[in-house]
């Protein structure tokens, strides 16, 4: 789990506005959504019900359809 030190920008009426972070935060939080949306397509895909392929397959049906 990360864990952040975030830090709020506030309006004149003390409404928070946006966050500030460090970029090593930020990075990590990003870093933690690409996974969170790999794992989610993974998902979807296993869901799908969809014929699995190999890799290199995949990558060549892709290829020659540029």
């Amino acid at each position: 789990m990360i864990t952040l030190h975030e830090r709020y920008v506030v309006d004149e009426r003390g409404n928070k506005t946006a966050v500030l972070l460090e970029m090593d935060e930020y990075r990590k939080l990003l870093e933690e959504v690409e996974e969170l949306e790999a794992i989610r397509a993974y998902d979807a895909a296993r869901a799908s019900g969809d014929e699995e392929i190999p890799f290199e397959q995949a990558v060549a049906e892709i290829e020659s359809k540029r």
